[in-house]
């Protein structure tokens, strides 16, 4: 019963982290904005300054990037949430009930290593190059801990009861 409460109070943490990020992206949007535009464009990419693909300072290629973001960012911690509460409704249930009421919770963990991995690991640090400069390394790091804060999330709450 122990193990389902902590996998309970693991997806209201990450659902928090995923809220949270998105939260302070929306506060610092401008800032956010110019983040994505500065990767994107490969602005001071000295190490690798060429590409097998495209560069774009395009603002608004820059600001649909970054609307999937953030949507994918609340996603994540509203299906997330809502697992938590699937769950703790199925607290007291059989073990293939309990396991049923995890799919939100799985989903919005999955969505969080898309976002972390898939968005900032493959296209922001693969495709863009985005470790080149200190603040897309930033980011990328960033990302990096979120990514496996996620997966580790989705791999601890998928673990059957």
């Amino acid at each position: 019963m122990h193990i389902r409460y902590l996998k309970i109070m693991i997806a209201i943490i990450a659902a928090g982290m995923a809220l949270i990020y998105a939260l302070q992206n929306i506060a610092n949007i401008d800032a956010a904005h110019g983040a994505f535009i500065y990767v994107m464009s490969g602005a001071e990419h000295v190490a690798y300054p060429e590409t097998m693909f495209f560069k774009t300072a395009n603002s608004s290629v820059a600001w649909f990037t970054l609307v999937i973001t953030l949507v994918g960012e609340f996603l994540a911690g509203i299906l997330l949430l809502k697992g938590a509460i699937d769950m703790f409704s199925s607290i007291d249930a059989d073990s293939v009930q309990f396991n049923a009421s995890k799919k939100f919770a799985e989903i919005g963990a999955g969505i969080g290593v898309l976002i972390w991995f898939g968005f900032f690991g493959v296209m922001g640090a693969a495709f863009f190059q985005m470790w080149q400069t200190q603040i897309g390394t930033g980011s990328m790091n960033g990302a990096f801990q979120y990514f496996v804060s996620m997966a580790l999330t989705l791999f601890f709450i998928n673990k059957s009861d």
